[in-house]
């Protein structure tokens, strides 16, 4: 992907720890970080100089799972906010899912989302194709004219829905290998979810609303990972929520078929006893799970059988959420708290280094999402795609002040580590100082 051109101008961060290590100072030039080390300097003096003493370093981070709303529901989100609130959580790159109004089932609707993309130029966009007409399950939408057009999608959902027909799901795995594309699952078998409202589980039952089964959604990721194996095609699996489904995965895995995952930060750190409150800014689907499902998921993005962090953003308009329990949409925002709860999650606890964060907020969604200038390391001659982090401090998150569309965040007021301070895309700052660059 192209997207916004690369800087002209020299930027110098000086003193900053690159992945939490050892201070050592980053050169961006023309698009590229051009040195690397204790003693990189602005050539001749030109250019401009962030002090980033104290700030981690880390690789332009890449979502896998993103729902940007355009084409169709602008009232909820817009490619601008949608890419402006990514930008400011340290995104470099998202993927935007296919349920928009129209559905993203055509060349021609992922070429328009690509070219928003790159219009608004505070992120690269790419976009994500049906797997289905529609959405509706019923028949294949053009996978190979997306993949040849000019968005070059390669990654495949009908996220918002299952593809539950197994023949259809072979199907997609047996097209989509003919150029090296992806399947992106959304695991959960309608027929054991039909009216289901939250976890099943003794929460739902003190609270009287109907139960969404672990199993609902393990029986479809173990049928589909037997479909991959025996297609020999990609298959990933979206926003794992429950300790039997990271089994699941870790066995495929053993056997070395082409299975990945990615878990939300949601469910790396909230519970379904939040429901208790009946308010619907903690209803979701995947739905929230109980504790010993949010240890396994952390344990299971730990040792890498969850290979990446992926926000599923979900923005709604305020009617569609503000509402009674079982009328409200299911989602919630993330793009601007993600690296914050992962810190919280994961880094704070010990489960992850700050290496280990660039590898599954960076690398992996990057390869998983074929993003060929994403995810590389902090290194000379790789991409200028930058995020500074600053680790210290503890404040509220406040949803008025997110560039997002949505305040859905199940976040809000909760006090959270760190700040993102600053995001280059290719040298050129989408964020400094924690505002919009442009």
């Amino acid at each position: 992907m192209t997207g916004a051109p690369g800087s002209q101008e020299a930027w110098l961060l000086k003193d900053a720890s690159p992945l939490g290590g050892e201070p050592a100072s980053i050169l961006m030039t023309g698009g590229l970080i051009t040195e690397i080390g204790p003693g990189a300097s602005l050539p001749a003096g030109r250019g401009q100089v962030i002090d980033a003493g104290g700030l981690i370093a880390l690789p332009g981070l890449v979502d896998l799972h993103t729902h940007l709303r355009e084409p169709g529901r602008e009232d909820a989100e817009t490619v601008a906010s949608g890419t402006a609130a990514a930008a400011l959580g340290g995104f470099t790159a998202v993927h935007a899912m296919a349920n928009t109004e129209p559905v993203a089932d055509t060349a021609g609707v992922v070429e328009q989302i690509w070219r928003l993309g790159r219009q608004a130029g505070r992120c690269d966009v790419q976009p994500v194709g049906a797997v289905t007409v529609g959405l509706a399950g019923s028949r294949l939408a053009e996978l190979g004219a997306m993949a040849d057009s000019a968005a070059r999608v390669r990654v495949f959902s009908d996220d918002g829905r299952c593809v539950s027909d197994a023949v259809l799901m072979r199907r997609a795995l047996e097209y989509v290998k003919a150029f090296g594309g992806v399947i992106a699952q959304h695991a959960q078998e309608p027929r054991l979810t039909e009216g289901a409202q939250m976890n099943e589980g003794a929460v739902s039952g003190v609270l009287g609303l109907t139960g969404w089964p672990a199993v609902a959604e393990e029986a479809v990721i173990a049928r589909d990972c037997l479909l991959a194996a025996h297609v020999g095609s990609a298959l990933h699996v979206c926003h794992v929520s429950t300790a039997g489904s990271v089994e699941i995965i870790r066995w495929a895995k053993s056997k070395g078929w082409q299975v990945t995952a990615e878990v939300t930060p949601h469910h790396l750190l909230l519970t379904d006893e939040l429901a208790a409150s009946y308010d619907p800014v903690f209803k979701v689907n995947p739905p929230l799970r109980t504790a010993a499902d949010v240890a396994a998921l952390r344990q299971g993005l730990a040792d890498g059988t969850i290979d990446c962090v992926a926000t599923d953003h979900a923005p709604h308009a305020i009617e569609d959420k503000e509402t009674e329990w079982q009328a409200a949409a299911f989602g919630m925002t993330g793009l601007e708290t993600a690296l914050r709860v992962v810190h919280e999650a994961m880094v704070g606890t010990g489960l992850l280094d700050w290496a280990a964060v660039a590898d599954r907020m960076s690398a992996r969604p990057a390869a998983i999402g074929r993003l060929a200038t994403h995810g590389h390391p902090l290194a000379q001659g790789s991409p200028a795609n930058v995020v500074l982090y600053d680790p210290a401090g503890r404040e509220p998150v406040d949803p008025a002040a997110h560039a997002s569309k949505g305040r859905n965040t199940p976040f809000a007021g909760m006090k959270l580590p760190g700040h993102v301070v600053a995001t280059f895309l290719r040298g050129s700052p989408t964020v400094i100082d924690g505002k919009l660059a442009r």
